[in-house]
């Protein structure tokens, strides 16, 4: 396809899905429902036009942009207190409990599975798995329904996994780069440059954009405009500049957004960068669904099997409802609310970008049914969380009224 008429398709079904989203989202029908259908049913009506490869220049530029501009509004949305404030520190023990025993039940079950597949492509699938995102169940972190702390803590968790996991999928990912001989030198080096300069550049960028952006407002230089436009130049310059020395550009997009907010002490500035942010992370991501429909999924399929659909349905229910019940072990929450948190741990932006940007590192022939795994279970999510958001956070909401 041209990229001009990929242009004109990108936005008209933007477009359109904006002019019904409100009945949409009432409908259970989500955005990133909606563009994964249409890409797939884009693909399967033209393939020969339609189809793009997910390892080609426009699609690794849109997913490198809206990684880095996710990852640093995630981080500047970061409420530290509501770590510390929340009862029994639900968050806290989501975070520090939770998703290592996550990835921990996700790698031992994957080497049980796929026995002719490595231990580092296992664990690399694993962590990919392990970030959740609230994005998929909107209406229960919206809904008034469901008890404020509850959805501070889901929110939270899903705003903090997705830098947490990145790390240990950087190492992996030079491992298993080593080992196909694409890391030029040794990767320890490499590793140690790019989880070090990362988060100093990502902390530099950041505290001095948010003392900057603080300095000229106060002064009357800085139009209001240009403090909500403001998040996008600053998670791009955290990026390229790390690059530029060696250290990794996500993360210093991440440690960027918590910079800014620490140089930046006015909370009314910090809410208008923010805003804007996430409005603009919020079209990245619904291409990035449409990219996810038209790229990923036909690749995936044939390789899909009842293997792999097993590990998909474990990754959504066993791998994470488990290790969150243990995490809560001790708390005053019930069971149904432990369950309700278990099951709204949808796998959605953060596990599609990490997936494209393992395929720009390591590529996806040779790693064929870990990625497949991924893709289905990302699938399976968009559709399982998305319909029983509403229903489900209903419910949850009869159980507390009659509780109290």
């Amino acid at each position: 396809m041209h990229h001009h008429q990929l242009l004109i398709f990108f936005a008209a079904l933007i477009f359109a899905y904006g002019l019904i989203s409100n009945l949409a989202e009432k409908k259970s029908v989500t955005g990133p429902m909606v563009f994964v259908m249409v890409g797939v049913l884009g693909v399967v009506l033209d393939a020969e036009h339609l189809q793009i490869r997910p390892d080609v220049g426009p699609v690794k530029l849109v997913a490198e942009l809206a990684l880095v501009l996710i990852l640093f509004t995630d981080a500047s949305l970061i409420k530290l207190d509501a770590l510390r404030s929340s009862p029994s520190r639900v968050p806290t023990r989501l975070l520090l409990i939770g998703l290592p025993l996550t990835m921990i039940f996700g790698t031992v079950l994957g080497l049980l599975m796929f026995d002719g597949v490595e231990t580092v492509a296992i664990l690399l699938m694993a962590l990919i798995l392990s970030p959740t995102d609230a994005a998929l169940g909107q209406v229960v972190v919206k809904s008034e329904s469901v008890p404020l702390n509850i959805r501070q803590s889901i929110s939270v968790e899903s705003g903090l996994n997705d830098g947490i996991a990145l790390p240990p999928i950087l190492v992996c990912l030079a491992l298993l780069g080593a080992e196909a001989g694409q890391q030029d030198g040794g990767w320890l080096g490499y590793l140690v440059k790019q989880l070090t300069l990362g988060p100093l550049v990502g902390l530099l960028v950041g505290w001095i954009g948010g003392k900057l952006i603080q300095l000229m407002t106060e002064k009357g230089w800085m139009s209001e405009t240009f403090q909500q436009i403001s998040a996008l130049p600053l998670a791009i310059l955290s990026y390229a500049c790390a690059e530029s020395v060696g250290g990794n550009g996500f993360i210093a997009a991440f440690v960027a957004g918590l910079g800014l907010t620490l140089g930046t002490g006015s909370s009314q500035i910090r809410h208008k960068i923010q805003e804007f942010a996430e409005a603009e992370g919020a079209i990245l991501m619904l291409v990035v669904f449409l990219i996810f429909g038209l790229a990923l999924i036909p690749v995936a399929v044939p390789y899909w099997g009842m293997r792999e659909l097993i590990y998909a349905l474990a990754s959504l229910t066993v791998i994470r409802m488990v290790p969150v019940a243990i995490s809560l072990a001790g708390t005053k929450l019930d069971w149904q609310t432990k369950a309700f948190i278990g099951w709204f741990g949808p796998r959605g932006i953060a596990s599609v970008l990490y997936l494209l940007m393992s395929i720009a590192a390591i590529g996806f022939t040779e790693n064929e049914q870990i990625m497949s795994v991924i893709v289905l279970t990302v699938t399976l999510s968009i559709f399982a969380h998305g319909i029983t958001a509403a229903p489900l956070s209903k419910l949850y909401e009869r159980h507390v009224s009659d509780k109290t």
